[in-house]
């Protein structure tokens, strides 16, 4: 009884009553274009690249705030539609800076996919001359005031996916541009994982990419056990980015600040690579085997003297469930204590 019947360019398309017309074109695999829809997010309708024309409609609306009505005849492909949607563009791009060459985004930026798409080689509207406030920055981010497009993605996933509030929107002399508040904000990043163009981009990294020269890694975040589903991007074997995986368990792309932004310590100088033996008050490098095969000695005799409860383990949240596993069968069935513990259990 929830189901209702439209036809999108001629297809009969069977959806859920409630559902927006992009969400039942989508379903049926029809594109329209969008720039500040997000699947994680409630429809925003800035853009307006979304436009499409309905039977009985004396203007074109938007898809991606309408609601499906049965019977409905939708047309997402047109002359007139094209013409809309490119002009919406170039009013964008009359705002925006043709710095491609220099954006970290280029290759990942759905503004110059779309220029592409229609065709715009000029603008016919004059630049307009526009005073911007002070680019917003954290240790992880860095806000372009002069990239960004307003279409308010940032401020509906810091809202409505982290619950923070800490962007907004301001109409200005010169038109609407982002406020931050920096007391709320806590850098988690949410902000460039949604952002379409080069307005919010990470300044985490001392090393420059490109989106091309980069290899996607699937894994899951060690820092807890959640299971957050990541994706690594890699450039000639280092690690410069990490984005969460939009249509994945548990986390739909969300990532705390330690889970996007903490990866530091595998690069460090500081990090042990080698098992350490520490002899005469100094410690020398050992192998695997050696170091092994000393920790069992020094259990056996301690187990031996004083019992198994003398001993005590910690688990590293940073290790796999299995691993913890692991951990705790050991000291439970093979050394005999119950003495076990997780440094992130609560």
């Amino acid at each position: 009884m929830n189901m209702i019947r439209l036809t999108i360019d001629n297809q009969e398309v069977t959806t859920s009553k409630g559902l927006t017309i992009l969400d039942a074109a989508k379903n049926a695999g029809i594109t329209i274009p969008t720039l500040c829809y997000h699947e994680r997010l409630n429809p925003i309708g800035s853009c307006r690249l979304c436009v499409v024309e309905v039977d009985g409609e004396s203007e074109p609306v938007t898809a991606c705030t309408t609601p499906v009505e049965d019977g409905m005849l939708v047309t997402t492909q047109s002359d007139l539609l094209f013409r809309l949607r490119q002009n919406a563009l170039k009013l964008i791009l009359a705002n925006h800076p043709l710095d491609c060459p220099v954006c970290d985004k280029a290759g990942a930026c759905m503004l110059q996919d779309l220029t592409f798409e229609y065709k715009i080689t000029s603008i016919d509207c004059p630049a307009p001359k526009r005073n911007f406030i002070p680019s917003y920055q954290t240790t992880f981010i860095k806000h372009w005031p002069e990239r960004c497009i307003v279409c308010q993605r940032c401020v509906n996933a810091c809202k409505e996916v982290q619950c923070i509030g800490a962007i907004d929107v301001e109409k200005t002399e010169d038109g609407p541009q982002l406020t931050f508040n920096r007391d709320k904000c806590v850098s988690c990043g949410e902000c460039v994982q949604v952002c379409p163009v080069g307005g919010m981009l990470e300044k985490k990294s001392s090393l420059r990419w490109r989106s091309w020269e980069t290899t996607k890694i699937r894994t899951t975040c060690p820092y807890c056990g959640v299971g957050c589903q990541q994706l690594l991007h890699v450039k000639n074997g280092k690690i410069v980015q990490v984005t969460g995986v939009e249509d994945a368990e548990p986390n739909k792309g969300r990532l705390c600040v330690k889970g996007r932004y903490g990866f530091d310590f595998i690069y460090s100088e500081d990090r042990l690579k080698t098992p350490l033996i520490k002899e005469n008050g100094q410690f020398r490098e050992a192998s695997w085997d050696e170091a092994l095969d000393l920790i069992t000695q020094k259990f056996t005799e301690i187990i031996a003297k004083h019992g198994p409860d003398a001993l005590a383990g910690v688990s590293c949240a940073r290790s796999i469930n299995e691993d913890s596993y692991n951990m705790q069968k050991l000291f439970r069935a093979v050394i005999g204590t119950n003495n076990i513990d997780h440094c992130a259990r609560t």
